[in-house]
């Protein structure tokens, strides 16, 4: 038996998919547990590729059960059109998916309002995706969210939005001059969703400490990644829920005493996507080598991503804040042409070097990186699956950065296909 939280080290995007993937081999479920459409795990296997938004990655192999958490916010048509990609595809799901009763949804008027709060005159961009996640966060703080339950009871679903509905409808025209759609409208559109998810809805929380119960292994997975967390990140560019580890026991109802590892995922570069603050951020040909070799495109958006090197003061911030104590590194492949490659062991602002990673955000905006060079290897490592068949240069590498993250390093990805992977010891 083995609870495992899989979270991401950086600010998103360094692979985690492929990794919950690789993993779900030996688990018996998988749990989302934070996060909303705003984030896109990628698979690739068979020669196919799949982007999965909501529903776990684990949802493409026939004999595991799939969990979408309470922490989760949902859209309902993002949900119903994940639903009908994989039935298209032919993966059935009937009997593996599971969605949690107290999950929170959100509506047309979340989604309006992240976009026009994001465009207005004189606020500063957070870089959001527009898709509502950030105001359905808030809902659920203020205690006025639509839960999945409400589906289960209509005249529930009428009344809640009901009771919100002239209150929103009044601060989206005289803030941003926008019309919300009539309230029948918007109750037409929840329930055309209904039927294809309500069966799916159940208690998880029980469901899973059952599951723990009878000794199964369960893999814990969120979205983003550990500075995006609206906690502990770089706020305010950050997301609006935990996307730590802590997120998955709030974020599943599972007790903390029951996670027994923390596998952190970690980019062999650092990308961002989005404001806020980057020290190791690269705007030479490098930075534009990074992006085009590691296709450094969002998976939701298609929005290039920032580029920089390793920053090792992220990656222990994110071992200690975290607890992690195994890490998986990912896209070592896509430095394989470079001549020189550098890892940022500290920051230094206005001359002093900076204990840890600063909460405030104009200091961390002023921090310079300070850098130790490690040698290419430029020759490919695409596809290796044995760490002795590494260059040298590139061991060295790796090496180099356990010994910064005072973690080891036991899976080093070397492409996106399943079985691009070098494995150095048991993950569960």
């Amino acid at each position: 038996m083995s609870v495992c939280v899989v979270v991401g080290m950086q600010w998103g995007d360094e692979g985690k998919g492929k990794i919950i993937d690789l993993l779900t081999e030996k688990a018996d479920v998988v749990a989302r547990y934070q996060g909303g459409h705003n984030a896109g795990h990628t698979i690739i296997f068979d020669g196919n590729k799949y982007i999965l938004h909501l529903i776990p990655s684990a949802i493409f192999r026939p004999d595991k059960i799939c969990v979408i958490g309470n922490g989760v916010v949902i859209d309902p048509a993002a949900l119903s059109e994940e639903m009908q990609m994989l039935k298209d595809l032919g993966f059935d799901y009937e009997g593996r998916l599971l969605i949690s009763d107290r999950a929170n949804i959100i509506l047309p008027y979340h989604r309006i309002s992240a976009l026009q709060k994001e465009g207005a005159s004189g606020s500063r961009k957070i870089g959001t995706t527009g898709r509502g996640i950030g105001p359905a966060y808030s809902d659920k703080i203020a205690r006025v969210g639509l839960r999945t339950c409400d589906f289960l009871d209509e005249s529930r679903l009428q009344e809640t939005l009901r009771s919100n509905y002239e209150e929103k409808k009044k601060i989206l025209k005289n803030l941003y001059g926008e019309n919300l759609p009539e309230l029948g409208e918007i109750v037409d559109q929840m329930l055309s969703h209904r039927d294809r998810f309500v069966k799916f809805i159940v208690n998880t929380q029980s469901f899973l400490r059952d599951r723990i119960a009878e000794g199964k292994t369960i893999l814990c997975e969120g979205a983003q990644g550990t500075m995006l967390d609206i906690d502990h990140g770089t706020y305010p560019f950050v997301t609006s829920s935990n996307s730590t580890a802590g997120g998955a026991c709030t974020g599943l109802g599972i007790p903390p005493a029951r996670i027994d590892r923390t596998l952190g995922v970690i980019k062999a570069y650092t990308t961002r996507v989005g404001e806020g603050p980057f020290p190791t951020e690269l705007h030479d040909d490098y930075g534009e080598q990074l992006r085009n070799d590691g296709d450094e495109f969002g998976s939701t958006t298609g929005r290039p991503r920032r580029c920089g090197w390793f920053d090792a003061v992220v990656g222990k911030y994110a071992v200690e804040l975290n607890g992690i104590d195994a890490v998986a590194l990912t896209k070592i492949d896509v430095l394989d042409q470079l001549d020189t490659i550098r890892v940022c062991t500290g920051y230094r602002h206005h001359g002093k070097v900076v204990d840890g990673l600063p909460a405030s955000l104009p200091v961390l905006e002023q921090c310079e990186p300070v850098y130790t060079e490690y040698p290419g290897w430029q020759q490919s490592t695409s596809g290796i699956r044995c760490f002795d068949e590494l260059p040298d240069n590139a061991k060295r590498y790796i090496d180099g950065l356990q010994d910064h993250l005072g973690v080891e390093i036991p899976l080093i990805s070397t492409g996106p296909g399943r079985e691009e992977t070098i494995l150095r010891g048991e993950l569960l």
